[in-house]
């Protein structure tokens, strides 16, 4: 007798990100900016003080109170999570049932399609247009006509850089009975935030991250924001310790430092219009070769049939970022990273 994989796992393959040492990293919409030494200090000394032999707060508590005051919204109504990841998870397990229908926008984060698959329900893709915009009222349609039980997509949307309008977002959770799981992880950097609005509804849950603005993607820490019934639900489904100790007390020195979090945001958006504009000329002076998209991110999303040779010329001069097999995603670095990558994609295409 031999054990046997299941259908929904037989194929499965490990997360595979770039690996290896390179000079400038603009693959995983990282932040760039280093925290000031006092920061890092009062981080530093928050987590030596953890006791490395208890359990941490199941509950996050001063994490999650920092993040509503941060935000502006009743801690009461906020979960935190090992990452958004782990909260998508706990999400589907515990909101969906085998055979429920999900819809995904296409492209969108491929997370959400990945955890469809594993709690067995049906994933249903719909599509957006060759400039990334939704039709919102065929989406509801789609949404009523399948009977989904769960919409999830980003806002502004990883990979495509891509925002939807508060409004339309608000009419598509108005007119369905589905579960809205929006994803605001990059919303940071826009102002179409329905996060104020969080408790006016019954079937939305939002997402955030600490991953990108606040610079924290090394302590995989996330939250999720709904009403008191829906928030209840993941508080009870989620691991009793899903959130560790150093990490909550990295995360509860760093929040304290309200102003410098919305200063470096500032200093990140304006990271990402230079490279935007930068890119824009190159754009110009190539219009059959490349297409860049408008970005409500830190990243920019470029349609080239030329993505995998770009991609290897920038790897071959110490510079990674995303390809997307026709795209490429770029990461708004430093000064001096920004007009790097310029400079390469000009060389790559011999333009000044």
């Amino acid at each position: 007798m031999a054990f046997e994989l299941n259908e929904k796992i037989e194929n499965l393959k490990p997360y595979d990100p770039i690996c290896g040492e390179f000079a400038i990293r603009l693959d995983a919409n990282e932040s760039f900016v280093q925290p000031p030494h006092e920061i890092e200090q009062s981080i530093a000394n928050a987590v030596a003080s953890v006791a490395i032999n208890r359990y941490p707060d199941s509950t996050a508590q001063n994490v999650c109170e920092k993040f509503a005051r941060l935000y502006n919204v009743p801690a009461e109504l906020v979960v935190a999570g090992n990452g958004s990841d782990e909260i998508i998870s706990v999400i589907m397990t515990a909101f969906l049932q085998k055979g429920d229908k999900v819809i995904t926008l296409a492209p969108d984060f491929s997370m959400y399609k990945f955890y469809t698959s594993l709690v067995e329900c049906e994933c249903i893709e719909f599509a957006k247009d060759e400039n990334f915009k939704v039709d919102f009222d065929k989406l509801i349609q789609t949404v009523n006509e399948s009977v989904a039980r769960m919409v999830i997509f980003s806002n502004p949307c990883n990979p495509t850089s891509v925002g939807f309008l508060a409004q339309d977002v608000r009419k598509l959770i108005e007119n369905t009975n589905a579960l809205i799981v929006l994803d605001e992880a990059y919303m940071d950097f826009w102002d179409q935030s329905l996060l104020s609005e969080v408790q006016a509804y019954d079937n939305l849950i939002i997402l955030k991250t600490c991953s990108k603005a606040l610079g924290f993607a090394a302590v995989r820490l996330g939250f999720a924001i709904a009403n008191d019934t829906l928030i209840n639900v993941i508080k009870a489904a989620k691991s009793p310790y899903n959130v560790n100790s150093l990490t909550q007390a990295a995360a509860d020195a760093l929040m304290c430092h309200s102003e410098y979090i919305f200063d470096t945001i500032q200093v990140i958006v304006n990271s990402l219009k230079m490279l935007y504009a930068e890119l824009k000329e190159v754009e110009k002076q190539v219009p059959d070769k490349i297409k860049l998209y408008e970005s409500n991110t830190n990243f920019v999303f470029i349609r080239t049939d030329d993505s995998t040779r770009i991609f290897e010329h920038l790897k071959s001069k110490g510079i990674v970022v995303r390809n997307m097999g026709g795209f490429l995603r770029i990461t708004s670095g430093t000064e001096f990273e920004n007009q790097q990558v310029v400079k390469e994609i000009k060389n790559f295409y011999k333009v000044g």
